[in-house]
């Protein structure tokens, strides 16, 4: 009896975590599932239930196909900019090319952005963005660049752009100090080692930090491709996935479906999609740290 009863303890201690996950995690997930099985509006007591054709209108909808890119785009240039770009600012502030004063406040300065709240970033650069006032038109009239400026967020062409630039503006110097501190984790007597044997800086970038930090690296490219994913709030504030649906994301699309629209049976079908594209990322993160570890 004794012996069962230690056998159980280590199962009580995660019960409470196991418990809230099932409440607030899967049971809505699944919950969503079986919504989306049928067609429903929240202003009616009336649920038909439909199988997969919520999922058919969907597929066949070219809105949720140009959201869809535009997540994969978004992913993309997070990936390049929060990960990539941010090891290599962490390498270089981690290098000691610049003094511990200067160092200080390029971090600091970097970070900064990623305290700030969304709405406040949004409306920050609804203003920066503004056409003929606001400040990036302004620099490119005092410079002679006027033929380069846009109506940023009210351009088709420029309004996704526009909009994923904030988030990396945001969110690159938050990555940039974890990889700092992945990359301190690193023996510093490796790099003393490739000092010695002349190894340029490149070179030891190349490798000692990069392998250094591949796990880190994995990890975060996983975290920023969830983010991407599931971005809504920037996208919302600023653009609210327009114009014409130019920066939509399957977020703003899910979001316009259920509270404006009210077919909440076909918003739980995007957010079921959303959350099998977030699944999968994860399965695919497990699997390369199995083959890499």
């Amino acid at each position: 009896m004794m012996a069962i009863r230690h056998r159980l303890v280590p199962y009580l201690f995660v019960l409470p975590a196991i418990i809230l996950l099932l409440v607030f995690v899967y049971g809505p997930a699944v919950e969503n599932v079986i919504y989306s099985l049928y067609a429903w509006s929240s202003m009616s007591p009336d649920w038909r239930f439909v199988g997969f054709g919520n999922y058919d209108e969907l597929f066949t909808n070219p809105i949720f196909w140009t959201a869809l890119l535009n997540n994969i785009i978004y992913a993309v240039m997070s990936v390049l900019f929060q990960v990539a770009f941010a090891l290599g600012l962490a390498a270089v502030l981690q290098a000691g090319v610049f003094g511990p004063h200067l160092r200080s406040f390029f971090r600091t300065t970097l970070f900064l952005p990623s305290i700030l709240p969304v709405t406040v970033v949004g409306l920050l650069w609804q203003l920066i963005y503004q056409p003929t006032i606001g400040l990036i038109d302004q620099l490119l009239y005092s410079t002679g660049l006027e033929s380069l400026s846009h109506v940023w967020l009210g351009e088709e062409r420029t309004a996704l752009i526009a909009v994923v630039m904030v988030s990396q503006w945001q969110w690159t110097g938050y990555m940039m100090a974890l990889f700092m501190v992945a990359i301190a984790a690193i023996p510093r007597d490796l790099y003393e080692a490739l000092e010695l044997e002349g190894a340029s800086r490149l070179q030891t970038f190349r490798h000692l930090t990069v392998p250094g930090v591949r796990e880190s690296t994995l990890i975060f490219t996983v975290i920023t491709i969830f983010g991407a994913f599931k971005v809504f709030d920037i996208v919302w504030v600023m653009t609210a996935g327009g114009p014409n649906h130019a920066s939509e994301v399957l977020g703003t699309h899910m979001y316009r479906s259920a509270f404006r629209d009210d077919v909440v049976g076909y918003a739980s079908a995007v957010a079921t999609v959303i959350f099998f594209l977030t699944i999968s990322v994860g399965y695919v993160q497990l699997k390369l740290q199995r083959d890499h570890g």
